[in-house]
Formats: C-alpha cells, sequence, structure tokens
C-alpha cells in the first residue's frame, strides 16, 4: 500500500506512512459524511489554534459542500484529501510536533515496572531533588528537567542490564528480576517520569520560609522536623485525576537524510547530533556562568552612561526594565520564561506581547509618579513605607501575629513599587480571563471530563477518544478515580495534623499562606501529573505503573533538602502578598477607601477579553492570526514583572530582558524552519532542545561543585609582578 504524501500550506500539514498501522485510504464519503447513529462528524480541530489551519478549513469546506455528496465522481480530489485527514486522524496526530517524537505502535509484552527501573528512578529522584532545591535560589535558577533523565538511564540501564544478574522472585504469579532482559524504550520513559514530578519542590517551603526567618514572621516552630515533613506531605500528594487522552509529544528511529537551510541535505544522526550540541552548549555555559560572567545579563546599554538614571531604569537588565536589544548571551536567561524550541511560538510571542504591555505600563506609573511610585525603585517585589523605606511589618502586629489598628496607623501604609502594581493588576486580571476563557473554549472538554469521571465509576465505560494511542492504550486498566480520592484523603490528613499541631494560629497572614498554598497545589499537581501521564499516554506506559511511580517520587522528594541556608527573593514576593492579603487584608489595600482600590477593574477587564477575542473569532473565522494570539497568555506576560513573581519554580520572571531572546530562536525554529524543511526540524529540533538544557545543567553542577562551591577563583596577576622565584633567586 503506498504512501500517503505530505502536503504544507494550506493542506494537509504532513502526514504518516501506510506502514504505520492497518492504514486504509479506501474511506467512502458516506463515511467522511456521517459517523454511526447519522450523526455528522465534528471538525477535529475545533478552535484549536495548534491544529493545520489549511486542514480545517478543507474539512469544513468539504462538509459544507452539499455536491461532494451528490456527485462525488466530480470531486475527487476534495474527497482524496478527505481521505488522507481522516486516515491521519485516525492512525497518528494531526499535530506535526507529536509526529515528530511520537511513534505510534506499541508493545505490549514489555516488561515496564522493573526493579532496576524502580532503583534507578528513586536514585535520580533523590539527585534531582536535591539539585533543583540547592540551585533554586539562584537567579536566573537551574533546574534539571525531565530530558537530562532521559539520556542519562539510558547509558545506566544498560550497563545494568549488561552486570546484573538475572535473579529474582515471583509475587503474585508474576516473576521479578534485577535483570529481566534488554532494557527497552518504556524503562526509561517510567524512570524520567519519577524524578519529573520529584523535581517540583514543595510548596510549603514558602510557608515554612515566611515563618522561620528573622526578616518575616520569626516564628520558630516552623524548624520542626514534624512540622516540615507534614506540611511538605501534604502539598506533595494532592492532585488530581487527569484527562489525558485527547490529542496534544518521544522519538522515531529513523535517520533517514533530510532537506534543510542552505540548499543542503542533512544525514546527521540525532544521537551525533546531540552530542555535538550538548558539547558546544557545555563549553560555551561556562563563559556567562563563571568565566566571564557579564554575558549573562549583558548590561552593555547602560554602560554607555553609568550616571544616567532614566537609561538605567529602562535599559537596566539587573534592576531596571531590561529594554535592551541584546540583553543576554547565556542560553539559560534566554529559556527562563519560555523554552522557545518547546513551546508553539504563539505561546512565546503572546507572552512577550504582554511582558511589553507590562514595561510600558510600568513606564507610564513611574514617570507619573501614580501612586507615589516615583519615590520607590522602579522594579521591586519589597513593601515600603511613607519613607521610603523597607516596611517593617512587626511593626504593626501583636504578639499573636494579628493586627494590631492602633500600632497600624502610627506607623505607615504599604506601598509598592510600579512593578509590583503592574503584577497584581495582571495577575487580577488572569483569574477572570481564565475563567471567561474556560467557558468559551474549553467548556465541552469540561463536560468531557466531568462525564469521563462519572462513567469511570462504571465497568463498560466507553471510550471518548478513537485516536490510534488511545487505542493502543486501551489494553492497559485505567487508574480508578477513588485512588485519587484515597490519595487526597491523606493529604488532607497530613495538612490538618501541621496545622492542628502547632500554634499556627487563626486571623493572621500565615492564614492566608496556607489557603494559597493548597489552593494552588491542587491544580499545579494536577499539571505535573497530566504532564507525565501524557508523555506515559504516548509512550504505551501502562497508566497504574505511572501513577505508583509518580506517588513513590513525590514522596520521597519531600524528605530531600539541602543543609545549606541559601535565600531567594521568590520569598519576599510570597511575604508581601502574605502581608497585603493576611496581615492586612485585601480590604484595607484594595477595598473602598483603600490605596490601590482601581487595581480590582483588572477583573471586568479579564473577564471580557476572552470574550472579545471569541467574537472576533466567529466574525471573522478565516483570520488566523486571531487564533494564533492567545488572550490569557497575553495577560500572564504581564505578572512577569516583579522579581520572581511566581509561586512556581519553573515559571520564575523578572523583565523584558528574561523574555525578548526568546522571541527570534521561537520565530526560527516553530515557524520559519517548521513552515520550510518540515521534515528537518522534526528530526532535530527537540533534540536540539534537549541537548541545550541537559548540558546547562549538568555545566552548572560541574561549575557549582567544582569551583564555586569551594571558593575557587580565576587569579588575575598584579600589576608589575610576575610569579615564580624573585629576580635573582633561581636555582643554579
Amino acid at each position: 500500500m503506498s504512501a500517503v504524501s505530505e502536503k504544507t500550506g494550506n493542506g494537509v500539514d504532513a502526514v504518516t506512512s501506510a506502514d504505520d498501522e492497518n492504514l486504509d485510504v479506501e474511506i467512502t464519503v458516506d463515511e467522511l459524511a456521517s459517523q454511526p447513529g447519522g450523526r455528522r462528524p465534528s471538525l477535529p480541530g475545533g478552535l484549536d489554534p495548534n491544529f493545520p489551519a489549511g486542514a480545517l478549513e478543507r474539512l469544513k469546506s468539504f462538509l459544507d459542500n452539499g455536491d461532494i455528496f451528490a456527485k462525488p465522481d466530480s470531486h475527487a480530489r476534495d474527497i482524496s484529501d478527505a481521505r488522507v485527514v481522516v486516515s491521519l486522524l485516525t492512525t497518528n496526530s494531526p499535530y506535526a510536533e507529536v509526529r515528530a517524537v511520537v511513534d505510534p505502535h506499541d508493545d505490549p509484552s514489555l516488561p515496564v515496572s522493573t526493579i532496576r527501573a524502580w532503583v534507578i528512578g528513586l536514585t535520580f529522584v533523590v539527585f534531582i531533588a536535591f539539585i533543583n532545591q540547592l540551585f533554586s535560589v539562584r537567579q536566573p535558577s537551574i533546574a534539571l528537567r525531565a530530558e537530562v533523565v532521559q539520556l542519562l538511564a539510558y547509558p545506566v540501564g544498560k550497563a545494568a542490564e549488561r552486570f546484573l544478574p538475572d535473579v529474582g522472585f515471583t509475587l503474585f504469579g508474576v516473576r521479578h528480576s534485577l535483570n529481566p532482559g534488554p532494557f527497552n524504550k518504556k524503562e526509561p520513559m517510567l524512570i524520567s517520569i519519577m524524578p519529573n514530578v520529584g523535581k517540583t519542590l514543595p510548596s510549603s517551603r514558602y510557608i515554612i520560609f515566611t515563618q522561620w526567618l528573622d526578616q518575616y514572621f520569626g516564628q520558630k516552630y516552623a524548624q520542626s522536623f514534624g512540622y516540615q515533613i507534614l506540611l511538605a506531605l501534604s502539598t506533595n500528594l494532592m492532585c488530581l485525576a487527569s484527562l489525558v487522552s485527547a490529542d496534544g509529544s518521544c522519538s522515531p528511529n529513523s535517520n533517514h537524510p533530510v532537506p534543510g537551510p542552505f540548499k543542503t541535505i542533512y544525514s546527521i544522526s540525532r544521537y551525533r547530533f546531540f552530542l555535538v550540541a550538548f558539547g558546544c552548549m557545555f563549553v560555551l555555559f561556562w563563559f556567562p556562568d563563571y568565566i566571564f560572567g557579564a554575558l549573562s545579563l549583558f548590561n552593555w546599554v547602560a554602560w554607555i552612561a553609568p550616571d544616567n538614571f532614566k537609561l538605567a531604569a529602562i535599559t537596566g537588565v539587573r534592576k531596571g526594565l531590561g529594554f535592551n536589544p541584546l540583553p543576554t548571551f547565556d542560553w539559560n536567561v534566554a529559556t527562563h520564561v519560555v523554552n522557545p524550541l518547546i513551546v508553539p511560538f504563539r505561546v512565546t510571542f503572546s507572552t512577550f506581547i504582554g511582558v511589553l504591555v507590562g514595561g510600558i505600563t510600568i513606564i507610564g506609573l513611574y514617570w507619573t509618579n501614580t501612586y507615589n511610585t516615583a519615590y520607590l525603585p522602579i522594579n521591586s517585589n519589597f513593601m515600603y513605607n511613607h519613607f521610603g523605606g523597607s516596611y517593617n511589618v512587626s511593626r504593626i502586629l501583636d504578639h499573636r501575629g494579628w493586627l494590631d489598628e492602633d500600632m497600624y496607623q502610627a506607623y505607615s501604609p504599604v506601598y509598592l513599587s510600579a512593578s509590583l502594581i503592574t503584577m497584581y493588576y495582571y495577575f487580577f486580571a488572569v483569574y477572570a480571563a481564565t475563567i471567561s476563557y474556560a467557558i468559551l473554549y474549553h467548556r465541552h472538554d469540561i463536560a468531557l471530563g466531568f462525564r469521563s469521571l462519572l462513567r469511570s465509576f462504571k465497568k463498560d465505560a466507553s471510550q471518548d477518544f478513537k485516536d490510534v494511542h488511545s487505542r493502543m492504550m486501551s489494553r492497559y486498566p485505567e487508574v480508578p478515580e477513588w485512588w485519587y480520592l484515597i490519595l487526597n484523603l491523606l493529604a488532607i490528613a497530613f495538612g490538618v495534623a501541621a496545622i492542628a499541631g502547632w500554634p499556627t494560629e487563626p486571623r493572621n497572614a500565615l492564614a492566608m499562606n496556607f489557603f494559597k498554598c493548597f489552593g494552588y497545589v491542587t491544580t499545579a499537581h494536577a499539571l505535573d501529573f497530566a504532564n507525565d501521564l501524557k508523555l506515559a499516554h504516548y509512550l504505551k506506559i501502562p497508566q497504574r505503573h505511572t501513577f505508583v511511580a509518580q506517588v513513590v517520587a513525590v514522596f520521597v522528594s519531600a524528605f530531600v533538602c539541602t543543609g545549606d541556608r541559601f535565600m531567594c527573593l521568590g520569598v519576599n514576593t510570597y511575604f508581601t502578598a502574605a502581608v497585603l492579603f493576611g496581615s492586612l487584608g485585601a480590604r484595607k489595600v484594595f477595598g473602598s477607601g483603600g490605596i490601590y482600590m482601581a487595581l480590582l477593574s483588572a477583573f471586568p477587564v479579564g473577564l471580557a477579553l476572552p470574550i472579545l477575542f471569541y467574537m472576533f473569532q466567529r466574525k471573522f473565522p478565516r483570520t488566523h492570526w486571531v487564533a494564533k494570539v492567545h488572550p490569557v497568555m497575553v495577560l500572564s506576560g504581564g505578572i512577569s514583572w516583579s522579581p520572581l513573581s511566581s509561586l512556581m519554580a519553573d515559571i520564575r520572571r523578572y523583565n523584558i530582558a528574561y523574555m525578548w531572546p526568546a522571541v527570534i530562536p521561537g520565530w526560527l525554529s516553530m515557524v520559519y524552519l517548521r513552515r520550510r524543511y518540515l521534515a528537518f526540524w522534526s528530526k532535530y529540533n527537540y533534540v536540539l532542545s534537549a541537548a541545550f538544557s541537559t548540558a546547562i545543567a549538568i555545566a552548572a553542577v560541574v561549575i557549582f561543585f567544582a569551583v564555586s562551591f569551594h571558593g575557587f577563583e580565576i587569579k588575575c596577576m598584579p600589576e608589575g609582578e610576575y610569579f615564580g622565584p624573585r629576580i635573582g633567586t633561581y636555582a643554579a
């Protein structure tokens, strides 16, 4: 059976091979026009901006053209194109990003949950959690991610395959051996899933930091191991059941030559390409990170006029707004907010637009002295009093940590910098925009999730998704919903024990911290779990194996910490929010008569923005650029101001210098190369991203432990001096 040809532009973005899985291109017109029960098919892309626009337009035109069904012989080309799309949807993914890395095949006989996989995986959990905790206080932070583990797990697993003996035991009729055979492709993915969820640092650490440290609340009981571990386990184990069966990201083994830029045919293997890219980035990272640190935050514009305050405030990369055309030579800084080689360009560009608008807002607030911001630093996450000094929260709290109104009146209101005001405005807008966007664009998915939840309790539950990956995964038993229920009940029990067993007290900032922490981790951990469940879905790892690996990994990572007492600016933002919304209360700050009451206008603005985009998209469905702009991502870009403004360690931001460098690489990868050289992009793009991320992470570890941690410095020769024996004292 011949292969289906690949098309670009207004046609199908790319399709699969006929060798993939019983591809039947003999699909009749009636099959394309109807489904069992007489229902006409819904368009697969819907309002999904990632779905190939050309394919969507062709399907819509096909279904709306009644002449095709009346005279099929006259529309052979249209029917052929529709067959290609339907074949693609049933035998592979319509998304080029997924097809570039996912193999639509499965071998159920491959062992997955092996002893060696568990030992290697949990070892990486401890190592990754330690390293990420250590470097979480760095600006910009460095994190060992899943791709690092995936690459390191393979040689370790192959070594275990070679040297471990084939000895084991039988449990419940299943033999478990130290060496069950060849190290297959599913084992390294299960190994990488463990540290991928285990790398997420417990959100409770912010509560403990703000409680324990003297510059904040100074509550010494927070250093208790029992209190800390109960909070960590409570936040780490709390999650939601996640729906991952929908279409949506691992690597074909092909090494065929592909045409690429400069009219060249590229035949280098992915493995060799990875080694070359890894080696180059490993060497290059030493320069901005250690040898010449100014390259990391390249503040060259401010160097032109060092005494010009306005220039430094606008272009300064470290303490200014970062409006610098060339702010860094450090790939870690360039990918600090988003990885442009991984996420679609619409995400990168939408976020950049939000950051840009937020920066302009800050300039307007500062230079008009709105809210007295001109008396304060332009980009800061600290609180200030009416003298422009740091706000001393202990001067407004009694011995119980409650607000004392008389002490507050005798001291000062809280004043915020222009960047922090902007951050809160966009935060409020994002909250409202998320609600309206979810209702407009994802109401069907949400309803489907609830229906799936109800049907999951029935043995005859039907499958909602029939793509090739879902069909293959249907042979493995799903994770029962009551497993998630028990896990959440256990997490709640740990949290109640921590709060009730220590003098946390109600009516103070700590109560707000607990509320925010538990409200945040529920959805955040659902996303973490969903990411790995989606990866397991594409790699055909049984769902229950994945669930157990995730739970054990987050349990183990909660016990990992470092003995060094570092400090990071993210705690300042968390502490500021605790005082504003906890100690003082939102009404004093943002309510009637509050200094920042006008910021509440962000809620209706955020609620309306997705509605406007939705109406425009419905009114002009062929204007595809509107679908490429994500209103929630635009607003989320506005919260990128003020140092480390996010609770999530993986998306900490500072100024536009951490976002702008991602735009050009994102356009080159996701727009230029993907459109012009799809095969080249599919083969090398994600390998390049993995190589750079791995090189930076490993280089950072080597630099830290080899030279930085032990205080090694590059020695410079004093002027007029020389090394070695003094002149005239050389050995005869």
